[in-house]
């Protein structure tokens, strides 16, 4: 039987995580290692001023006072009585698409999980705020994908970003797989002042503005599609790294 490692950047009693559990536990045995509170954009940060704490919330359930990426290097090391065969992180309550990944403890619980060799993914619903999540839904889609991967593994140093579009089963019109596009945010820092009159400044919010290539994560969600994008660790461009020798293809 898999052993499947669950954590998230939302925390451990976050909805789309235990969703993810009850739809995971179909394939495997499912080990829950996620934030004691939400860690949501701590990226892949790693917690190396302070000790850990890991506290046992229920059987094959624990809580880390750390960041995603902190979650899955206990995890893996410390806490779980195996190697796990799949790390998922998820289901994140909102998009993380296009310049998303950079800043997302979802994708980046499932990156330190590819780091350490382990086939990953990370799942999120593209959920606005406010919009009741069709967490189900997702936690489906993202079993199927599991399945796949669990049997035919993914190439090496490699990930997966799955995105769901936030809609009833019957409304989504597949998947795709697509490349990372380009999402930014505009106005998504605020200027506050708090009662003594002294200057702050708030990130995050904003109006955000999408890329229009084809063919990307961003794309195929707005179209109703399910967004697989498959992640690689190297972030070298190879293309300039070639310019820069002054080598020319061919």
């Amino acid at each position: 039987m898999p052993l499947i490692m669950i954590s998230n950047d939302d925390g451990v009693s976050a909805p789309g995580l235990r969703a993810l559990a009850d739809a995971l536990g179909k394939l495997g045995r499912v080990v829950i290692i996620a934030p004691e509170v939400d860690n949501s954009a701590a990226s892949h940060s790693l917690t190396m001023r302070r000790p850990l704490h890991v506290r046992e919330v229920a059987a094959d359930i624990y809580a880390v006072d750390g960041t995603p990426a902190d979650c899955v290097v206990l995890g893996v090391n410390k806490v779980l009585p195996a190697r796990p065969d799949l790390v998922v992180s998820g289901i994140n309550p909102g998009a993380n698409l296009g310049d998303d990944v950079n800043y997302s403890g979802t994708v980046s619980a499932a990156r330190e999980g590819t780091l350490l060799g382990i086939t990953s993914l990370a799942v999120s619903l593209a959920a606005a705020n406010g919009e009741g999540c069709y967490f189900a839904v997702a936690a489906h889609r993202a079993r199927e994908v599991a399945a796949e991967i669990l049997q035919r593994p993914l190439p090496p140093e490699t990930l997966l970003n799955v995105n769901v579009p936030n809609r009833p089963a019957e409304e989504i019109k597949g998947r795709r797989y697509t490349r990372q596009g380009r999402r930014h945010y505009e106005n998504a820092i605020q200027e506050t002042f708090d009662p003594w009159g002294r200057r702050h400044y708030w990130i995050g919010g904003g109006t955000p503005r999408w890329g229009e290539e084809p063919e990307t994560d961003v794309q195929a969600v707005d179209a109703g599609y399910v967004s697989i994008t498959p992640i690689h660790l190297d972030m070298t461009n190879h293309r300039a790294l070639a310019a820069l020798r002054g080598e020319h293809p061919g």
